[in-house]
């Protein structure tokens, strides 16, 4: 005797607390009636208009999965299939996407200003930026561009923060001259990689 069930789940997963999983979404269909299989058969199933509010994700702290589940209900012990299903959603343009300019610097040491053509790039963009060194009076090896992807996850006061360097270019050698421009031109190649990213400039 077998019952043969359906389920699609969506499934939040927090990796930091693995009993706590949340369901979004569970809808169920009964695809056979209780009794006996003696032969192959093919079961079709539909699940109209099941709502995705967000992507497909998997990330170090949290993972989103939207995935079908078949369940054969026995005497015994039951029989569980999963089958993930991926969700991309259409990304959009931002309306105003302006240049960011910033100051750092060590007091009485350092000061720099950075500029960026825009203030958001998507993956296969290309950046465009100056640096100015306004003051050097530290010995300074050479400096960095970083993309960082950057993953928090929770509500305040219990956020959990992880950072993944994913790439590093050397965009200056040697000490720089104060009053000197330099100039960068930056083209991403990272075609399979979805993320959210910061950059950073470091100076050693």
């Amino acid at each position: 005797m077998f019952d043969l069930k359906i389920f699609v789940i969506f499934l939040l997963e927090l990796n930091y607390d693995r009993g706590n999983q949340h369901d979004f979404i569970t809808l169920m269909k009964e695809l056979a009636r209780p009794g006996e299989l003696t032969q192959n058969v093919a079961f079709r199933f539909e699940f109209p208009k099941v709502e995705k509010p967000y992507e497909s994700y998997v990330g170090a702290n949290v993972k989103l999965r939207y995935f079908l589940r078949v369940v054969i209900v026995r005497r015994l012990t039951d029989i569980i299939r999963e089958m993930d299903v991926i969700v991309h959603t259409l990304s959009s343009y931002p309306d105003t996407n302006s240049s960011i300019k910033m100051e750092v610097g060590i007091e009485d040491s350092l000061h720099i200003e950075f500029e960026y053509n825009r203030s958001k790039y998507h993956l296969k963009d290309v950046i465009v930026g100056k640096i100015y060194f306004l003051l050097v009076r530290i010995k300074i090896k050479f400096m960095e561009i970083a993309i960082i992807k950057r993953e928090t996850v929770g509500n305040s006061p219990n956020i959990f923060n992880e950072n993944e360097t994913i790439a590093k270019y050397e965009i200056m050698d040697g000490a720089p001259v104060r009053g000197r421009n330099y100039h960068f031109f930056f083209l991403f190649f990272f075609d399979s990689i979805v993320i959210i990213f910061c950059l950073e400039c470091h100076c050693y």
